[in-house]
């Protein structure tokens, strides 16, 4: 498996479940208003347990594949498309949420809701992206 597809598996695990994670802990501190809703510290506690999850994953993928030989490290022309392929359609979800907050904002909508929608914009372009970087593995991708 080539290390690009082992970093998009990293990527769409650690967002998926730092977004469970941080869904779990808004939803069993709901109040009454829910925009009253403490968000901003679980938000940030995910976001940065996502990232360091991901870090320690690249690492540990790393290791392991220098064991492989330098070979397995090499990336050619097929793994930058995917990864294009990948940026491209992760980068789509960025803009809707981009244009949902700038909406809510215009709306003057709670706190709450735009970083929520920001949030969710930004967990789905991570595991969208990852999941179109997968299948085109899977597919046999072909950029030419």
């Amino acid at each position: 498996m080539p290390i690009a597809q082992k970093r998009a598996w990293a990527m769409m695990i650690a967002s998926t479940l730092a977004y469970v994670v941080y869904v779990v802990l808004v939803v069993t501190n709901l109040h009454d208003p829910v925009a009253d809703t403490p968000y901003v510290a679980p938000l940030l506690w995910t976001v940065g347990g996502s990232v360091v999850a991901t870090v320690l994953a690249e690492i540990g993928f790393a290791v392991s594949t220098r064991r492989e030989g330098k070979a397995a490290l090499r990336t050619d022309e097929r793994d930058h498309e995917i990864n294009r392929f990948g940026d491209h359609v992760g980068q789509a979800f960025v803009v809707i949420g981009a244009i949902a907050a700038l909406i809510m904002t215009m709306l003057q909508a709670p706190y709450f809701w735009i970083a929520n929608v920001i949030y969710l914009a930004f967990v789905l372009s991570a595991v969208l992206g990852s999941a179109a970087r997968l299948s085109a593995y899977r597919q046999n991708f072909q950029p030419w």
